[in-house]
């Protein structure tokens, strides 16, 4: 075992690219739970994102063109959720678990002919001077574009949410839909709009996996993403920030743990290899034992204009 092999630079680094695309999927579904629906087909959505990104990027040359095209596959992908939940009333767990299975399926149809290739990546933003900086230069400073836009994408999450009337409209459509309703607001609009931006995002995270993080598809690469995801969201009580904090957290576990191994620790990889899985379920369950929810009132209520 030779733990001084792990570079504290590198560790910290790797942190903020792992966490990148749990972090999107997570700010993403938050929104749509903040309106009140609960979609349990992010890890669907992820996979889809992956690999209609990879498929594009490999055939245009330009892994930009895979991100704009995965989030808009993934988000078309939702509103077929969203059509189901709040037109037909379909259940929200059921149906968000078909699109989890939904996905999975088609990914592996339309991702078979591209196993093996490797993609082209975003290059790594490096700003003269700022990169150079010891330890902060590398960490803050040394990473691809898509890295940012998730930093960047939490801090206008939470400003919508918190000082604009249409967050305001959102977070009261989640906490009672009749009450909105009763003002004039379009449930059913609002909801499906936050259902179109949350499935992007889950589009932009799996994209991320198979363009960036592993440049490469591989069937079933996601791995539980979707999952953590939504385990964060409830971590974070419905709160921008603290999805930040999560993602970040259940991504340094993914690293620690590569490091780890890497390093030869004596414990065995299997252990290793579930400890974000692990993690996981015992955050669930603190949170749960603790009473800390916050959810939104409304969040898997189905909605009709009649009631």
């Amino acid at each position: 075992m030779d733990l001084s092999s792990i570079s504290p630079t590198l560790l910290v680094a790797s942190i903020m690219v792992s966490a990148t695309p749990i972090l999107l999927a997570a700010i993403g579904e938050m929104v749509v739970e903040k309106s009140g629906v609960l979609n349990l087909g992010v890890e669907g959505m992820m996979i889809t994102g992956a690999v209609v990104g990879f498929a594009v990027a490999v055939e245009t040359g330009s892994p930009s063109m895979g991100f704009v095209v995965a989030a808009l596959a993934s988000a078309l992908l939702s509103i077929v959720f969203g059509v189901l939940t709040q037109l037909l009333l379909s259940n929200q767990v059921a149906t968000g678990l078909g699109l989890t299975l939904a996905g999975l399926g088609l990914s592996a149809l339309i991702g078979k002919p591209y196993e093996g290739m490797r993609s082209p990546t975003l290059p790594r933003i490096d700003i003269p001077g700022l990169s150079d900086i010891p330890f902060f230069g590398r960490v803050l400073f040394g990473h691809d574009p898509m890295v940012y836009f998730g930093l960047g994408l939490v801090l206008a999450v939470w400003a919508f949410l918190k000082f604009t009337r249409a967050g305001l409209i959102l977070r009261a459509t989640g906490e009672s839909h009749d009450s909105a309703h009763a003002l004039g607001y379009k449930v059913v609009r609002i909801r499906l709009a936050a259902i179109f931006f949350g499935g992007a995002c889950a589009g932009l995270g799996g994209a991320y996996l198979s363009l960036v993080r592993v440049p490469q598809w591989t069937e079933g690469m996601t791995a539980g993403a979707g999952w953590i995801a939504l385990a964060i969201v409830v971590f974070a009580s419905w709160r921008a920030g603290r999805v930040l904090i999560g993602a970040y957290l259940f991504g340094g576990v993914t690293v620690l743990q590569l490091n780890l191994q890497a390093a030869g620790v004596q414990v065995p990889v299997a252990l290793l290899s579930a400890s974000p899985y692990l993690v996981t379920i015992l955050v669930l369950v603190i949170i749960s034992a603790r009473g800390q929810h916050g959810a939104p009132a409304s969040l898997g209520r189905p909605f009709h204009a009649s009631n």
